[in-house]
């Protein structure tokens, strides 16, 4: 008999499972062993990254094995696909990292279309790296269905004499080695412990960042990102993720009911105060694009302007997100926001609830030491500062938490690279000079192609000690683990002729992001003189494939460097099918 709490009619996978037409399909679902009962129940899809690539994912096959008992609780039949997932510490340095930021969108397309051909009423997405967190999160709204996201879960730090150590550390250990402060064998010993569990990256890096998000924005139950992957405890995550979907298929709500502009700005919020990853500013006007909701670089900029930076995480502070899921986690965050007033409380969640009244529900306060009360924060704005100016009229952005207000203001003549092996070999030999601005350019989505991030160059310049003697630009992206005064996203990029492709060594560039201003020295007439003789984006290797097919359809970071029209250019709803 049909559960009575779902009408059958008015769900996609009626087109597979109801009437006589649709026997053959049936036959199928037999053939897996699914009962009568289940085929006309609502089925769920649980998509997963799960792969043997890196530690971020290796788990999430298990975990969705309890998503799935969880939407059998609920009344539902879950079935399990996969999508790929790149893993950018494995990408990362080399040519693989131009595969990074086109696997988002590809997870998108492949998580929509296994939806689509299947006819899924619901979604479960479990992700553990990077690219896979926004990309899973595009689909949700993309497909607009009813839908819960949950986060694989962080790495536990490794112990090194007595301290926490992170990859971010081992990053920085090849340029200590490069200088001859490290031996080959402390480097040996600091690679084997960094990373002792599955997990993702365990600092405030992309994938923390954007698993808070996931809470923030309300498509994960509150709480579900914080217990690192080995802990069994994230079961019950899993479980109630799989019950709560099945809630929402009961209720209609959909993806965009909870994916609204004032959920994306409760989101840039929490990147911000706790110091996230600059590749919020691109994830975020990515999801927002898919619920035809404007918001863009600029925006995110001007919240995390406006937001005091009060949780104190890796890379600009000292604790890893084990430390911050035993303080209570992004709800106690949450709950420091709205002290402030600078949290939309009447979002719905994945719970069904709002937002306020999930927050009710946490007695956790802040500790003093992971989470500063927002009264008392770090620093009184944000972590993450957009610049604008002749250099980036499309904007840019720069990570400074951690950073005095002193260093956040620098001028200096440009040394300019074509690209990150230029700017890396140049590192690595000190062909470069203190109080230097070092640009790399062509590295942005389409010019790239793929946005690399720059880990390997910044982290060299961090260990040769000169990460705060020299600023970086790039119209490429970074690392969540960069640190110094490191500024992406330059808009427009290099092969879309903006104004860094007209630079010049010992041009005068000056960044402020006290005043959030990247310009050169350089009046409108000579750039336009520039702009005249400038032979044309610089081409590639990449003539054919997913990568090519990529930089042909990327717009700007400024819009989240999407690859379609987004919901604004919608002619049917998924689900009204």
């Amino acid at each position: 008999m049909t559960n009575q709490r779902f009408d059958k009619s008015k769900l996609p996978s009626r087109h597979v499972t109801e009437g006589p037409a649709r026997a053959p399909h049936r036959s199928y679902f037999y053939a897996m062993g699914i009962s009568e009962e289940e085929i006309h129940q609502p089925w769920v899809g649980v998509a997963t990254c799960w792969n043997e690539a890196a530690p971020c994912n290796i788990a999430l096959n298990r975990q969705a094995q309890v998503v799935k008992h969880g939407v059998k609780k609920g009344g539902g039949t879950p079935r399990e696909f996969t999508t790929i997932t790149v893993t950018d510490g494995i990408a990362m340095g080399h040519e693989g990292m131009r595969s990074s930021l086109a696997s988002r969108d590809a997870i998108a397309d492949t998580v929509e279309l296994t939806m689509r051909g299947h006819c899924y009423d619901a979604l479960v997405g479990l992700a553990g790296c990077d690219k896979s967190l926004p990309g899973m999160m595009m689909a949700m709204v993309r497909l607009n269905v009813p839908s819960v996201f949950i986060y694989g879960g962080s790495i536990l730090p490794g112990r090194l004499n007595g301290k926490d150590v992170t990859v971010q550390d081992v990053f920085e250990a090849v340029g200590k080695h490069q200088a001859g402060q490290m031996s080959d064998a402390e480097l040996e010993i600091l690679e084997r412990i960094a990373c002792p569990s599955s997990g993702a990256c365990g600092a405030q890096y992309t994938a923390n960042t954007m698993a808070c998000v996931s809470e923030a924005i309300g498509l994960a139950l509150l709480n579900s990102s914080g217990a690192p992957a080995p802990y069994e405890s994230r079961d019950q995550y899993g479980e109630a993720s799989g019950v709560a979907v099945m809630n929402l298929i009961e209720k209609n709500i959909r993806a965009r009911d909870i994916v609204t502009l004032k959920s994306l700005e409760n989101a840039a919020r929490v990147v911000a105060c706790t110091g996230g990853s600059t590749n919020a500013a691109l994830h975020l006007p990515a999801i927002a694009h898919e619920a035809g909701i404007a918001f863009d670089l600029f925006d995110v900029a001007a919240i995390m302007r406006d937001t005091p930076y009060f949780v104190d995480l890796r890379p600009g502070g000292k604790y890893v997100a084990k430390d911050l899921y035993e303080v209570g986690g992004v709800p106690v965050v949450m709950k420091e926001l709205r002290k402030a007033g600078l949290l939309h409380e009447d979002c719905i969640t994945a719970s069904g609830k709002t937002l306020g009244e999930e927050l009710d529900r946490i007695t956790g306060e802040a500790d003093g030491r992971v989470i500063h009360p927002v009264a008392t924060p770090i620093t009184r704005t944000g972590g993450v500062v957009g610049l604008k100016g002749n250099l980036c009229p499309d904007g840019a952005i720069v990570k400074v938490a951690g950073m005095t207000e002193a260093e956040q203001v620098f001028t200096g003549p440009a040394r300019v690279f074509e690209c990150e092996e230029d700017a890396f070999e140049a590192v690595k030999a000190r062909a470069y000079r203190e109080g230097e601005v070092i640009v790399i350019r062509n590295e942005g989505p389409a010019g790239g192609p793929g946005m690399r991030e720059m880990l390997s160059t910044t982290a060299a310049l961090s260990g040769q000690g000169m990460g705060k003697k020299v600023a970086l630009i790039t119209d490429g992206r970074f690392s969540g683990a960069t640190r110094g005064f490191c500024v992406g996203h330059v808009g427009p990029e290099a092969a879309h002729g903006g104004p860094i492709a007209l630079l010049r060594n010992g041009d005068i560039i000056t960044l402020n992001a006290l005043t959030g201003e990247l310009s050169v020295a350089l009046s409108d007439a000579e750039l336009a003189a520039r702009k005249a003789e400038w032979k044309g984006p610089r081409k590639t290797v990449y003539e054919t494939g997913a990568i090519w097919k990529f930089a042909r359809l990327v717009g700007g970071a400024r819009w989240g460097a999407v690859t379609h029209p987004g919901a604004k250019a919608e002619a049917h709803v998924y689900m009204d099918q």
